[in-house]
């Protein structure tokens, strides 16, 4: 069923759905739609200090041995159906897609990027892999409910996109757009699978990855926007499973001084305290981020600050091996500043090239700097398992990231996104992540029909 020969042929009949071909019983034809996304996915990342890559085979390789980066190329297809509805009072339709990774360099020395399926032991990777799935909808007026495989894209918890292929979560979303400018959502998720695996797991882990598990997910919010569009408040709650209740508060403020001149102000709030039986451990903190911008013509300058209020870090759910998209505003391209009580601040720069006659061209720099983190008083035998901060040292961290990315704006390429992204970590010993060097190289192409 999951064989590259096999999936190959299945994700190319979707292009046999396209509306201009297929209608069959439904009429929407208007919200009939395929999507392809090709995506070329190359990671480097170089362990620095000493440190050695601990994925595969090169750990059990003795010190002075061991390859100190990471290392891996591949290309993924990402196909997307999705149906019109019936012409009847309850409608309905369906959702599909189709994943395809396909390795094109990778050993098992130098694996573990999670943009491959590889063996946690060897580190052998596979030459492709990949998977199909869908979702039932039906949908009253205003509101679609859907049963099934879904990208879920709420704060508390959203599909991870930060590799070759997405994770997918199984279970039933309710979407409701029956108010002006009010958008409702709620779900329960029981399974998902992970960025780099096709294998269908019965439960959720956390992005801090200390072993916590849960057997489900459930959530609730929605967001207001008000009549000018670019202000709103967003509002969640989620449980996960004999874990935590997670609490989600945001909000987007925005007052143009002029049509090139603008400020905007931007707010991302969480709340983690454990329930049920409590298999994470005692948990009780709070994140708090806020990142102020201000634009003027192509240039954007912002400056951010966040702070974790408990002695255990601020945690998210998770597809075993990535944590799902994160709304925190100090979460950077490594490093996420959400330890125990930590206190980190960011300062960002923007530039859109179009303004001087190279359309589609961008660049991003931003650099962010943690202090204070503390768990010494934390009765959490989860999140203390890898170290307790030793408040003997002064404990900082710092990262620094820069996106080039161009963006095809017409002719047969329209839509070739090329991103270069290169992160730099560096941080005191016995932090939660060692010191890196990384380049990401992506090109994405996107065809609709």
């Amino acid at each position: 069923m999951k064989s590259p020969m096999f999936l190959s042929l299945v994700i190319g009949s979707f292009y046999a759905l396209s509306p201009t071909i297929y209608a069959g019983p439904f009429t929407s034809d208007q919200e009939e739609s395929l999507q392809v996304l090709n995506r070329n996915f190359y990671f480097y990342r170089d362990f620095r200090n000493g440190e050695a890559n601990p994925s595969g085979i090169n750990s059990t390789l003795p010190l002075e041995e061991r390859e100190g980066y990471r290392n891996e190329w591949a290309h993924g297809v990402i196909v997307n159906y999705n149906s019109g509805y019936t012409d009847t009072p309850l409608e309905f339709g369906f959702d599909a897609y189709g994943l395809l990774g396909m390795k094109l360099h990778s050993d098992e020395y130098t694996t573990g990027t999670n943009l491959l399926e590889f063996d946690p032991v060897t580190g052998k990777t596979k030459n492709a892999y990949g998977e199909i799935g869908g979702a039932l909808k039906v949908r009253y007026k205003d509101t679609v409910l859907r049963y099934g495989n879904q990208f879920p894209n709420v704060p508390v918890i959203a599909t991870s996109t930060v590799r070759l292929l997405p994770s997918v979560a199984t279970g039933l979303s309710i979407e409701d757009k029956s108010f002006d400018n009010l958008a409702l959502n709620a779900g329960y998720f029981y399974s998902m699978n992970p960025v780099d695996s096709t294998k269908d797991l019965n439960y959720f882990t956390t992005d801090y990855a200390v072993g916590i598990k849960a057997d489900n997910i459930q959530f609730l919010g929605g967001s207001y926007k008000f009549d000018n569009k670019q202000n709103s408040v967003t509002v969640y709650t989620s449980k996960l499973d004999d874990v935590w209740m997670q609490y989600y508060l945001g909000g987007n403020y925005q007052y143009k001084f002029s049509n090139e001149n603008s400020a905007k102000l931007a707010t991302a709030n969480y709340s983690n305290k454990d329930e049920g039986a409590s298999k994470g451990g005692s948990i009780d903190t709070t994140a708090i981020s806020v990142l102020g911008s201000y634009q003027y013509d192509a240039h954007t300058f912002s400056l951010g600050y966040q702070q974790v209020l408990g002695d255990e870090p601020i945690d998210w759910v998770a597809f075993k091996t990535m944590g799902a998209n994160v709304s925190l505003l100090n979460a950077a391209q490594y490093a996420t500043f959400s330890e125990a009580n930590e206190k980190s601040i960011q300062v960002k720069y923007e530039i859109d090239f179009s303004k001087y006659g190279a359309q589609g061209l961008s660049f991003m720099g931003r650099y962010l700097y943690g202090w204070d983190m503390d768990n010494s008083d934390s009765t959490n035998p989860f999140y203390t398992k890898r170290h307790i901060y030793d408040q003997s040292v002064d404990n900082k961290h710092w990262e620094r990231n820069f996106t080039l990315q161009y963006k095809i704006q017409h002719g047969f390429a329209k839509g070739l996104d090329v991103k270069l992204r290169q992160a730099t970590h560096r941080a005191t010993k016995g932090y939660r992540y060692v010191d890196i060097d990384e380049i990401r190289f992506i090109v994405e192409y996107p065809l609709s029909f």
